[in-house]
Parts: structure tokens; C-alpha cells; sequence
């Protein structure tokens, strides 16, 4: 294990942690719940160094070409508004910037970066690292932390606060993958704060 000092080019980005993500929700992510503690903790972390938290969310029209009705592959889910949109109430979320994606009804998103601007605007405020949790694993996390390692931030991705959809047996595995063998750095949370999880980045 080895620590991670944050600094002032440092961030939070936490990945659509909404109702309908949740165990319960119309698009449940098996044991998506467990992400939110370590998730609470990771803002409790950031917030007493003064850095940034972001946080992602759908934020669909109610006819988002991602639905199956309109020929999409997932149920209706994060209508702009809808009680399943909302953020999960257990995580402290005030005063984090909130980024809405998947806002028009022809465009879909997984990733926070796909027409937010936040590339931009995380460089405007001099942030060049991110720590990346959120839902889900194999879809919204992993495609924003493989377009945050190509608009040129470092990403530290917090293995114990992502949850996989697992549509096919296997998806998480290969998604973590991925974002392993783009860049993405595995971390975990310790008594002191975040440390990398070497074990995991030799796994993979």
C-alpha cells in the first residue's frame, strides 16, 4: 500500500449515486447501497482539505432514447425531477457541483464527461486529479473515467465505492480492467485517507 497526498489539483467526482441506481429503483445495481458509506467518507476527506466534490446524475426527458420504449435497452429511469432522479438521501451531498447528463431525448451519456463541459470546467478551477466512485461499474464509471484519462487527468478510482450492473456474468471484472489498462489508479480508503491498492492494479 502506498498513500496518496492530496493537493490542491485534487478532486472528488462521484458517479450518478441516485434513487433509481439503487436496490428497489427501476435500474437497481445488485448492492449499489454499499457504495454509499465508503462514499460519505470519501467526502468527509475531501471536504477537510477544502477540495472539490462533483457529482454526476441522468437527468433524462421522459422519452430518453435510452428507454426500451422508445427502442432503448434499459426501463424508464432518472426522469428529470422524478423522486428516481434524486440523490440518495443518506450521502451528504450539499454544496457539491452537480453535473446533468443525458439531458435531451436523442442523446444518451454514460459518461460525466459526454457534453457537460466538465473538462473544462475542472481545468478552470486547476483540478488535474480525480478520485472516481459511483454507479455503475461497467457503464456510467467506466466510460467517465476512460474519457477523464483521455481529456488528461489522472483518475484514482475508489474500488470499494463502485457497484457493477452485471448484465453478462463478468461485466464489472472487465470493466475494472479497462480502466485499469487505461491509467485509472486503484485506491483504497484507510484509516488516514486514500492509498493505493496495489494488490488490485497487479490482479488486473
Amino acid at each position: 500500500m502506498s498513500a496518496i497526498v492530496l493537493g490542491g489539483g485534487d478532486a472528488l467526482l462521484i458517479v450518478d449515486p441516485q434513487v433509481d441506481f439503487l436496490p428497489g429503483g427501476s435500474l437497481g445495481v445488485p448492492q449499489g447501497d454499499a457504495v454509499l458509506a465508503p462514499i460519505n467518507r470519501l467526502i468527509d476527506l475531501y471536504r477537510a482539505q477544502a477540495l472539490p466534490v462533483y457529482v454526476s446524475r441522468d437527468w433524462h426527458p421522459a422519452l430518453h432514447c435510452s428507454f426500451a420504449a422508445q427502442g432503448g435497452p434499459w426501463p424508464v429511469h432518472c426522469v428529470a425531477g422524478s423522486d428516481g432522479a434524486r440523490f440518495a438521501a443518506a450521502l451528504q451531498l450539499d454544496a457539491a457541483v452537480v453535473v446533468s447528463k443525458a439531458t435531451t431525448i436523442e442523446l444518451d451519456a454514460y459518461s460525466a464527461f459526454n457534453g457537460t463541459g466538465l473538462a473544462d470546467a475542472l481545468r478552470a478551477r486547476g483540478i488535474r486529479r480525480l478520485a472516481v466512485c459511483g454507479l455503475a461499474t461497467d457503464y456510467c464509471v467506466l466510460n467517465t473515467v476512460v474519457d477523464g484519462l483521455a481529456a488528461g487527468f489522472e483518475v484514482l478510482l475508489v474500488t470499494e465505492a463502485i457497484r457493477a450492473v452485471d448484465v453478462t456474468a463478468g461485466d464489472g471484472d472487465r470493466a475494472l480492467g479497462r480502466m485499469l489498462d487505461s491509467g485509472a489508479v486503484p485506491v483504497q480508503l484507510s484509516g488516514a485517507g486514500l492509498v493505493a491498492n496495489l494488490a488490485i492494479g497487479a490482479a488486473a
